[in-house]
């Protein structure tokens, strides 16, 4: 499983795809063996959790986090664990963004969300287990120790009040308030970006890399989640149900602060372009070893889910 990762790496943009198909199938197969049953464990809660987490999906911020630590010159296995907890991290954060509560969503990845397909206390303690069970894996990895604690204060900071759930905080108050670009940025920058930075710093201490590959990696990763929440923003002005596996139209009408609310489709569009283009210059200082990250980055404006 190792040995896909590894040699699927620096592939360029033609192989881009078959890389990270080749990525989410070892990806999958290992998450799944890391999120196993347990007798200790509620059937109910472990089924929920499984639900979301081995959901079909991009495992964009694990791809990110693998190919970072690999950019920086890592060994990917190095970065496998984390990656995993990364993911764990993210399926929390969807179960409690699509709760009543939250969004109030009824479709996720094409699929009922936990709280339809179970009931709501269930995918709240799903959410729950899900996040401890991130750091239980990062106290677990195989890694020296002060790399481990590293990780997991990183992976703290962008999840806590002052990243992704700071990021939430403010999404929800400032709903249905006048359209505030500088909102828009602060809330794309905790909810969003700031995990995606993560990512690629994550990747960067996974390969003991220097401060100045940290903090290149760091750029990259902020840059395009923003791209990427931009692009997020106009997917559910312009695109289905069908197409992105999840209810459409409802930033609007929920009142959501986002670029096309602040300054149209046309002009979100050459933002996005924008950070695309910045985050690929983050990566002047690496080879074709990152020719992975600098194609994922050119994607993002073009993407349909």
């Amino acid at each position: 499983m190792n040995r896909v990762i590894e040699t699927s790496a620096a592939t360029g943009s033609e192989g881009l795809p078959a890389a990270w198909a080749a990525f989410v199938e070892a990806f999958d197969g290992r998450l799944a063996e890391m999120l196993s049953d347990d007798d200790l464990i509620p059937a109910r809660l472990i089924e929920s959790i499984r639900y979301s987490a081995l959901a079909p999906g991009k495992r964009l911020r694990p791809f990110v986090l693998v190919r970072c630590c690999e950019a920086a010159g890592g060994r990917p296995e190095a970065a496998w664990v984390p990656a995993a907890a990364v993911e764990c991290v993210h399926a929390f954060s969807l179960i409690h963004d699509d709760l009543p509560a939250m969004d109030d969503d009824d479709l996720r990845r094409g699929r009922p969300t936990n709280h339809r397909q179970f009931d709501e206390a269930t995918a709240i303690l799903a959410g729950d287990g899900l996040l401890a069970w991130a750091f239980k894996m990062l106290a677990a990895a195989p890694l020296e120790s002060g790399c481990v604690v590293r990780l997991a204060a990183e992976l703290a900071d962008a999840t806590g009040p002052a990243g992704m759930i700071g990021g939430q905080m403010l999404d929800i108050q400032h709903q249905n308030t006048p359209p505030n670009l500088d909102v828009v940025r602060r809330i794309h920058e905790l909810k969003t970006a700031r995990l995606f930075e993560s990512c690629a710093k994550m990747g960067a201490i996974c390969a003991d890399a220097p401060p100045a590959v940290e903090d290149a990696l760091a750029r990259y990763g902020r840059r395009l989640g923003l791209a990427f929440q931009i692009a997020d923003d106009l997917l559910d002005e312009t695109s289905t149900a069908a197409e992105i596996g999840k209810r459409t139209g409802k930033d609007r009408a929920a009142g959501k602060q986002t670029y096309p609310a602040c300054i149209g489709d046309g002009p979100s569009r050459i933002e996005a372009r924008r950070l695309v283009d910045s985050a690929v210059r983050s990566l002047d200082g690496f080879g074709p070893e990152a020719d992975d990250l600098r194609d994922l980055a050119r994607r993002i404006p073009m993407r349909r889910s």
